[in-house]
Parts: structure tokens; sequence; C-alpha cells
């Protein structure tokens, strides 16, 4: 059965929770509650979508371009797509969200693949899902959603992901992929 993107995920190493709220192709809503120091475990870039934080409670700091922001309940903050970003929590208090991407493009196949690899635990020791593996996932998927750690340079990304889905289809990773959507 394909994961179910409506019900909460939690990585145990980076402290998010990921709950989809709705999905079109205009927006992707979801709730991402952080515990205390919870992050994201890893610098990324949306190539295609806008990412917007709505606060309800707490705090989050948001590295953009090397540029520290912060945002308090009832706040928001865009980063606009093509903008390399990371974000924490680094109050004493759960830091709970509204995300919203816009457009939502094919977003809910990408979080169907993500929450798949954390309830496996398919993570690195910083809670990062497995790389090869959601590069396999993300050409398998034809994504438009494409989001690029920033530590792997824009062409080596696109090699890279071409390497990823031949190692996914000689490892069998088609049944992962299978697992998690349902495709």
């Amino acid at each position: 059965m394909a994961t179910n993107i409506y019900e909460p995920c939690t990585n145990p190493v980076s402290g998010e929770t990921f709950k989809t709220i709705s999905f079109n192709s205009g927006a992707y809503l979801m709730q991402w509650t952080v515990q205390p120091k919870g992050y994201v475990p890893f610098e990324h870039i949306h190539l295609n979508q806008d990412e917007i934080f709505h606060i309800k409670k707490g705090e989050i700091k948001i590295v953009m371009n090397g540029k520290e922001l912060f945002a308090a309940a009832g706040e928001t903050i865009t980063v606009p797509k093509g903008t390399a970003h990371i974000a924490c929590n680094n109050k004493e208090e759960i830091l709970d969200c509204i995300v919203e991407y816009k457009p939502g493009l094919d977003y809910n196949i990408f979080m169907q693949c993500l929450m798949g690899l954390t309830n496996d635990r398919l993570l690195d020791k910083k809670g990062g899902i497995n790389i090869p593996r959601m590069g396999y996932f993300l050409i398998r998927m034809k994504a438009k959603c494409i989001t690029r750690p920033t530590e792997i340079p824009a062409p080596l990304f696109n090699i890279a992901l071409r390497v990823f889905y031949l190692r996914g289809m000689l490892s069998g990773w088609a049944k992962l992929y299978k697992k998690y959507t349902g495709k």
C-alpha cells in the first residue's frame, strides 16, 4: 500500500514531523512540526517551487543564501524558487508551521517517497534521506518538483541523477517506489 501522506511521519533524527493538509497542481500544503533544536538535515534548493513558511507556533530560523532570517507565530517567510536555504527550530518550544509549495506540481509523490524513506529509516546520521534512492525516484516519477542538495553542484547533480537511476534499476529500487507510491 502506498505511503499515506495524510498520516504524520516523524524523522527520529532531525525531529521533524510532516503531514499533508492538501495538494493540487497550484499548491501543496503540509503541517511541519519541529521539536526543540530540530532541523532540516541539509541545505537545499527547490528548482521550480516557492516554499512559504506560515508560522503558527514557536520561531523558525532560516538561513537563505547565507543570511539568517527569523519568524515567529503569525509571521510568514517565503523562500523563492532557486534559493539555497536551510531551516531549524532554534528555540526550546515546538515549532509548528504550515508549509506551502507553489506551484504544487507533483510534490505529493515526492512526499510519498520522502516519507517512505523516513519510515523505513533509510536516513543518514544527520537524518537526511537516502539521496541515491531519492534520485532514482525523481527520475522514475519524471519529477517537476526537483529539490537539489546544495552540496552537489547543479551539473554534477544532473549526472548523479542518471547514475542513481541506473544503480536503482540494477538494485531493484522499483520495489520501494511501488511500495511508497503504489505505481
